[in-house]
């Protein structure tokens, strides 16, 4: 059998061995489909599988295969609906089975589709056993690439290295510095190519005369020494004020490019980030852009001064003897192909690289603030595998470029070898026939090995702007991104809203899946609203409307009368105040935490919000007060603890719209006891949304809004709605029966 191993290997973990099993010998997977949805559309774990003879299912690991050889009259028919993706097969035009999917398998089985096609139409070639899939989406990748074009969208496919070009930007505030470091360099470079022109004179003045008998002049010697010697002084005085100058400035350039990025990030909708992964943005705004200030203060640097360098050797030569220069200069159009021809392969391997890396990062993101759940769950083989994957993939595409690098290099060595054997022969043929001295032909030298060595050096930063251009790429890929939520371009001044938010048919879709229909609804300002309805009714698709962390697709959701569009996004959240069923808290103390929001509130003003969150006793009770280290992400406090300092943070900056989000769902009955004593402070005065598992917790709203598949359904009182005997009488209900379920197990266990 010759199956591809890596085809083998990128294949979910649990069907690697009894796909393996059922190949023949030169048959080859193609695609895969994971299926989790059986004919019921419940959950199961199957795979479908598409090798060069035939397709391959299974609908649950415990049934037989199914097999279906290929024939031309096979069609594949790919559906997607609610959420739902369905794959049909046709033979003979007539349906032979169905199979079924959720829409994160949607990549999966558009490769699938279009490699079916692919192959019933003859366009897959023998050489399929060499070929390789993508470990994101699973597409057959030519030449044995590692990432496709449907992960790197075809806009980013430009040229990387005009990202650099594009850091201009960043540089232009410092363009003096620049020129100044530019002199720097000029002289500096100058500077140093004074020695080997002094050597013509010492060797044809002084050293060959001496030896056919002339005496030595120590005023002639001690003045080109003394040359030397200052030009030796000046070039070292003016390299170090060059590295230290273009140091500074390159480090400035890349703190405000650093800055852009993470500032940029602020201004972007939770939709960006609902796409991205916390590794790969952190390694973004922190490698990557140390990867460019190495690159500008020293790589970028020397690039300059071999420039300079070879011009001014070049110049030098050509006024010494044009035939030698000429035969110096040889070897730089065959360098330069060489250049021209790996610099592309250079970059897409190092963009793929940076990749791979922010995939190792995603797993180190992942895990270590997780590690709790990970030991809980006995998952640390799991996610060592998971980490050694990514690394394997790092590896292969290390290797991948490593053996374009290591070809490379030593060609260039050997290219500025034979020149410089070159030059040897026909300075010694011109010194025979009296054509120059010695002296010039030491001098030459003396150049060419200067000369060649920066152009081997200029060869060798192909690969540092490549990695430099790549990390720039993707840190422009950021800044970029427009935000889906856009501030007005003139916003309208609202200062303090009084809190009357009017719903006026509003609809809105996450990408082709709509969540919220034609929804109408006015909440008078001083008013606490529930929401409620089963999971997946929209709740909390309805929160984030409000709160303007999306925009409706559809109507207008208005607050004193002004679509929330026309406001600026920084002066309308000023007025919310928002309180989530976990409760994020920052890496420091509990006074820090609680101003957040206000972070010139005075410590009366803490203390007092805390008092009113019913957090001030248990904060006296730790070692140092409300100087306290809550630790990362609040891990030092209870989740009760957690959720009243969250309480006390909304309540210092007085909003005038609450939004509280299940926030009393995580914690135990005690808790919630306090936790509801410290909610009654904080919607009193004010237009509250509460949403809420547990019903009885909105005891205390002016009216219930009960939410089914996007709809409105009821509006009402408790009482009222409970007497209609419709959707909340039967979700109440439901969770009656739940909590006497509860009690009895409880009674029975005593």
């Amino acid at each position: 059998m010759h199956t591809n191993p890596y085809q083998i290997q990128i294949l979910p973990e649990p069907w690697r061995s009894p796909v393996l099993a059922q190949l023949a010998a030169n048959e080859q997977v193609l695609a895969f489909l994971p299926l989790d949805l059986d004919a019921q559309r419940l959950f199961c774990h199957g795979i479908l599988v598409l090798t060069s003879l035939r397709l391959l299912a299974k609908t649950d690991p415990h049934s037989a295969w199914s097999v279906w050889p290929l024939d031309a009259s096979m069609r594949l028919i790919r559906r997607d609906y609610a959420g739902v993706g369905t794959l049909d097969l046709y033979q003979a035009a007539q349906r032979r089975v169905s199979w079924h999917y959720t829409l994160t398998h949607h990549a999966s089985a558009r490769t699938l589709l279009e490699q079916f096609e692919s192959l019933l139409s003859g366009n897959l070639q023998e050489a399929a056993s060499n070929q390789s899939l993508c470990p994101r989406c699973q597409t057959v990748l030519p030449n044995n690439e590692t990432l496709c074009a449907l992960c790197e969208p075809a806009a980013q496919q430009v040229n990387s290295a005009w990202a650099l070009l594009r850091l201009w930007r960043f540089a232009k505030p410092y363009q003096s510095g620049l020129f100044m470091g530019f002199l720097l360099a000029l002289g500096s470079t100058a500077a140093a190519l004074v020695p080997p022109y002094l050597t013509m004179p010492l060797m044809d003045k002084i050293l060959i005369p001496y030896q056919n008998g002339h005496a030595i002049d120590p005023m002639l010697v001690a003045r080109y020494l003394s040359m030397l010697l200052v030009a030796a002084v000046v070039a070292w005085a003016l390299g170090w004020g060059r590295s230290w100058w273009l140091a500074r400035v390159s480090e400035r350039i890349c703190m405000d490019l650093r800055l852009a990025s993470y500032a940029h990030l602020h201004e972007l909708s939770l939709s960006f980030f609902g796409g991205k992964r916390t590794g790969d943005l952190v390694s973004r705004i922190g490698s990557e852009t140390d990867r460019i200030s190495v690159f500008l203060s020293l790589h970028l640097l020397d690039f300059v001064i071999d420039v300079l360098v070879m011009g001014m050797t070049a110049a030098i030569l050509l006024s010494i003897n044009v035939p030698l220069a000429l035969v110096t200069l040889l070897p730089i159009p065959l360098i330069a192909w060489m250049i021209h021809r790996v610099r592309d392969r250079l970059r897409l391997g190092f963009e793929k690289t940076d990749r791979v890396w922010g995939e190792i990062s995603n797993v180190l993101t992942d895990t270590i603030p997780g590690i709790r759940v990970v030991k809980a769950f006995a998952q640390e083989q799991r996610e060592i595998a998971r980490f050694r994957e990514a690394n394997v993939r790092n590896l292969q595409i290390n290797d991948s470029v490593n053996a374009i690098w290591s070809l490379f290099a030593p060609s260039v060595t050997l290219l500025t070898e034979l020149g410089l054997l070159v030059v040897w022969a026909f300075g010694i043929w011109q010194v025979a026939h009296a054509r120059i001295t010695v002296g010039v032909l030491a001098a030459f030298l003396t150049y060419i090995s200067r000369f060649y060595g920066r152009l081997d050096s200029m060869s060798r930063i192909v690969s540092v702007t490549q990695k430099a251009a790549a990390g720039a790429k993707r840190i422009f890929d950021i800044l970029d991104h427009v935000s889906s939520v856009p501030e007005p371009v003139n916003p309208i001044k609202m200062g303090r809203v009084q809190g009357d938010i009017i719903l006026r048919n509003i609809g809105f879709r996450y990408n082709n899946r709509s969540v919220i229909h034609g929804m109408d609804l006015h909440i008078a300002p001083g008013e606490m609203i529930g929401l409620v309805g089963h999971s997946g009714s929209g709740k909390s698709t309805l929160v984030n409307l409000i709160c303007r962390f999306y925009d409706v697709t559809e109507g207008a959701i208005l607050v004193d009368g002004v679509d929330i569009r026309a406001i600026s996004v920084h002066d309308y959240r000023r007025n919310i105040g928002l309180v989530l069923q976990e409760p994020f808290l920052f890496f420091g103390t509990i006074a820090e935490n609680i101003a957040y929001g206000k972070p010139d509130a005075t410590q009366a003003n803490i203390v007092a919000a805390a008092r009113a969150a019913h957090a001030h006793e248990f904060i006296l009770r730790l070692p140092q007060g409300y100087d306290s280290l809550v630790g990362e992400r609040g891990q030092a406090l209870s989740g009760g603890e957690r959720q009243r300092i969250s309480i006390a943070r909304a309540l210092l900056i007085d909003p005038r719209i609450l939004i509280l989000d299940e926030a009393t769902a995580s914690v135990d009955t005690e808790t919630e006891r306090e936790i509801q004593a410290a909610l009654d402070n904080l919607v009193r005065g004010r237009t509250t949304i509460a949403v809420a598992h547990r019903l009885s917790t909105l005891r205390h709203a002016n009216r219930l809004v009960v939410l089914d598949k996007g709809h409105i359904v009821e509006v009402g009182r408790h009482e009222t709605l409970l007497a209609s005997n419709g959707v909340y009488a039967q979700l109440y209900a439901a969770q009656a029966r739940q909590v006497d379920s509860d009690m009895g197990e409880g009674e029975y266990a005593d």
